[in-house]
């Protein structure tokens, strides 16, 4: 029998130092794009190297789930950790912006660690503690976000943009092999779906409601637009609300990762409690705060007042994703996990490409803090609509 606690902690381990490795790299791209000679539209070309990732992400990270539900996810964290480790290795030696950018778009083919860590944890944990399961290994990716751009930064004022990538390389090399070596599975290709069938059908026969597979989709999606609308302007809303203020990047960079740094705390816990009251409550809970804290948000008047609000939201935000993911898990067959949490993790992708659009075009044409009452009502429907759907389905059990 497999020792699911040590997959678990070593996939938390996997997830922590990808999560470093992806993040390190992304606040300098618009740095090299300069650094490549771009005089012209270097906004764009920001905006397309940073995005061109989540996008091809987002379409191939369905497939790479499929695969994993057949052949079996380890190979597929062995193959994620090492493609992206050679991709971004090559990025430290372009010479040009179109390589930067080809080479972001092959690194999002590689990518799926994250999101089939989570489905080899959720096919082996039991169904009792997967809420608290899937909260703990959602840590790892918090934890590395928050640790990876200060890590970047450092390596980068002493060493240049360059090694940056090639640390992050060297990085995702160690994911690798610890991958390799600690990570155990059962592989039974026989008990696999019928390789014949497409997608959709193992969507209707394993899991218990399409709709509401579908509704937590969205909310995925929904949730990620609020991460991502939000940071992109936060630097122009904190320079608005404290003009004088001298350290501006850094101050913006604190607020940024001010929910980060909250939700390493409550999510561990908010999974524990879902598992004793239920996900559902919990998922339902947090959504209500995270609306409440947004709407505040709007009415901050200084720095302060923003960031202690940032710090409440991330009470909720910590419980929004293991929540989901748990509920994932509770109205699908195992057989099926990798396909669907890849199909979750695309809409958190395609959440990634929207939400700095929606951001940046509030902060044009309106006030900065319009974001939080937009990102509010997103919020919202995502909840109405799992409500709706979730309440639709006890009723049907319950007829």
């Amino acid at each position: 029998m497999l020792d699911w606690k040590t997959n678990l902690y070593t996939c938390w381990l996997g997830c922590f130092v990808t999560g470093i490795a992806i993040s390190m790299v992304l606040p300098f791209l618009p740095l090299l794009v300069l650094k490549l000679g771009v005089q012209d539209h270097e906004e764009l070309w920001s905006s397309l190297v940073f995005s061109i990732t989540f996008l091809v992400s987002a379409i191939a990270t369905p497939f790479w789930g499929k695969l994993s539900d057949r052949y079996g996810r380890k190979i597929m964290l062995l193959r994620a950790s090492l493609g992206m480790g050679i991709v971004i290795f090559f990025q430290a030696f372009v010479t040009e912006v179109w390589q930067l950018l080809a080479l972001r778009a092959v690194m999002g083919i590689t990518s799926g660690y994250i999101p089939t860590a989570v489905a080899l944890i959720a096919a082996q944990i039991p169904s009792e503690k997967s809420g608290w399961g899937l909260s703990v290994l959602s840590t790892a990716q918090i934890s590395g976000v928050l640790i990876g751009p200060l890590l970047g930064g450092y390596i980068a004022d002493k060493l240049g943009i360059s090694p940056v990538f090639i640390s992050t390389s060297i990085l995702l090399l160690i994911s690798f092999f610890i991958t390799l070596f600690l990570i155990k599975e059962d592989v039974k290709p026989k008990q696999s779906i019928v390789e014949e069938q497409p997608v959709l059908p193992p969507w209707r026969t394993l899991i218990s409601s399409t709709r509401m597979i579908y509704a937590l989709l969205l909310a995925s999606m929904l949730i990620q637009v609020m991460n991502s609308s939000i940071n992109p302007i936060l630097l122009l809303y904190v320079k608005q609300l404290a003009p004088q203020l001298e350290n501006l990047a850094f101050t913006s960079g604190i607020l940024s990762a001010a929910p980060g740094f909250s939700a390493l705390f409550a999510a561990p816990l908010l999974g524990r409690i879902g598992d004793r009251v239920g996900i559902p409550k919990v998922l339902f809970g947090a959504l209500l705060f995270t609306v409440l804290i947004l709407l505040c948000s709007f009415f901050a008047t200084n720095i302060y007042q923003l960031g202690a609000l940032r710090f409440l939201l991330g009470f909720g935000e910590g419980a929004l994703f293991p929540c989901i993911q748990s509920l994932l898990v509770k109205h699908s067959d195992k057989r099926i996990y990798g396909r669907l949490f890849g199909f979750n993790q695309s809409s958190i992708y395609i959440g990634n490409i929207v939400g700095p659009i929606i951001g940046s075009c509030v902060a044009m044409f309106f006030d900065f803090n319009l974001i939080f009452i937009v990102v509010a009502a997103l919020s919202l429907a995502a909840g109405t609509h799992l409500f709706l759907a979730e309440r639709r389905l006890r009723m049907l059990k319950s007829s």
